[in-house]
């Protein structure tokens, strides 16, 4: 019994609790699948176990709008109260921040914290084409309205916050009636929403609730892992890397086996991801040039290709609705320098192995200088390279004369005297 709770709490991050617990659930990272799944699935057991309310501990930049509509949807359904609290001070709740915290029961900020600044950007941070924007921000604002329509807040301002990327401090929230109240500490937000009657969920009894801060699962933590922006872009390199390398040397097995299992998790990462398939096509094209740099003498032209194929790529990957969906300067710049960087030295390790001389096997014989130690007339032996070798020549040639091999045939040398001795 104790072995299958503990090996539920490892795989789902959630103990059994008791009835009138307080949960506390923070969120410190951009809105994603990972995040969306941690907080429905926090509030799903919260109902189950009818915990007294759901505390969340907000810090976010924003992040996607699928799964920031998915979390909305599991607070407003939820039949446990749920609380945004934004904090602690220096955080903010912006662009997705915004419309997860209006849809809260209760919302409340921290001294010295903001929210905001919603307006919907294109990948990259850039801003959307003009009557696509107008769609995307009008879809935003009608559902934002509804909202906070809903729980009783300022539309007029959330829509100002979509429209105009207005942001206010946690003090103008409370005067212009975006938040329901202020408080400095987690204590003080207990004591504070304590007795407060929540419409269609009853009234708050937290007088010595207990309280228990709610966990990520292991498998929350592996989604919000391989679904950050930054690892998906590097999972699918090193997926790429590996299949060449195993391509490359048939066998090896280590290389194809990770690069087999980084390209899969980079596939179902890119699922969960606004992904642009253009970038995917240019980042694949890039690895095309870089291999055919291998094979054909470009000098250093398809190199460059690849080296360009590959920044795009990357720069279009996502088209994210926020800045926090995209790949980091820190990430992308490194990572197309190094990529670049190595196969341009393979590719001129293999172009110099393709111009230089043979050095072994028949081929490499040819040329080489010998002496003879049988005379030849018209057969004899000569010793080449370190062997004794069966030698014949066009005319007769005298012991510990120097040859030169211009044939090879089997066993068989054809050797010249070597006029420059």
């Amino acid at each position: 019994m104790c072995l299958a709770a503990a090996f539920l709490l490892l795989v789902t991050g959630t103990a059994l609790g008791a009835p009138g617990e307080i949960r506390l659930v923070k969120v410190a990272d951009p809105i994603g699948p990972g995040v969306a799944e941690f907080i429905k699935d926090s509030i799903a057991t919260a109902e189950d176990e009818q915990a007294a309310c759901v505390i969340i501990q907000l810090d976010t930049p924003g992040g996607l709008a699928s799964a920031m509509r998915e979390i909305e949807m599991a607070m407003l359904a939820s039949r446990v109260p749920v609380v945004v609290y934004v904090s602690p001070s220096g955080a903010r709740a912006a662009s997705a921040g915004v419309m997860i915290t209006i849809a809260a029961d209760i919302a409340a900020m921290a001294p010295g914290t903001n929210i905001g600044a919603a307006h919907p950007v294109g990948a990259g941070g850039r801003e959307i084409e003009e009557k696509m924007s107008e769609k995307v921000v009008n879809d935003m604002v009608a559902h934002a309205r509804s909202v906070a329509e809903s729980k009783g807040r300022n539309a007029e301002w959330v829509e100002k916050a979509i429209r105009e990327s207005a942001a206010i401090t946690e003090t103008e929230a409370l005067e212009q009636n975006v938040i329901d109240l202020v408080a400095k500490d987690l204590d003080d937000l207990i004591a504070q929403i304590d007795g407060r009657e929540v419409a269609g969920k009853g009234t708050l009894n937290l007088e010595g609730a207990p309280r228990r801060s709610v966990e990520e699962s292991l498998r929350t933590k592996v989604l919000k892992a391989i679904s950050d922006p930054n690892v998906a872009f590097l999972l699918f390199l090193l997926g790429a890397a590996g299949l060449y390398f195993e391509f490359s040397n048939p066998g090896a097995l280590f290389p194809g086996i990770i690069g087999g299992i980084c390209l899969v998790l980079a596939i179902f990462a890119f699922q969960l991801l606004p992904v642009n398939y253009v970038g995917i096509l240019l980042m694949v094209l890039a690895i095309v040039f870089f291999l055919l740099e291998i094979k054909v003498t470009s000098y250093g032209m398809l190199s460059l290709a690849g080296v360009v194929s590959l920044f795009l790529g990357a720069l279009m990957l996502y088209e994210g609705d926020d800045p926090a969906i995209r790949i980091s300067w820190s990430v992308l710049i490194p990572t197309v320098g190094l990529v670049s960087a190595f196969f341009v030295v393979v590719a001129g390790l293999a172009f110099r192995s393709q111009v230089s001389t043979t050095r072994t096997g028949e081929r490499g014989l040819v040329g080489k200088i010998g002496v003879v130690k049988q005379a030849i007339d018209p057969e004899g032996k000569v010793f080449v390279h370190g062997e004794l070798w069966k030698a014949v020549a066009g005319k007769p040639i005298e012991k510990d004369c120097k040859v030169r091999v211009t044939h090879v045939e089997g066993l068989t040398l054809t050797v010249e005297p070597d006029d420059v001795a």
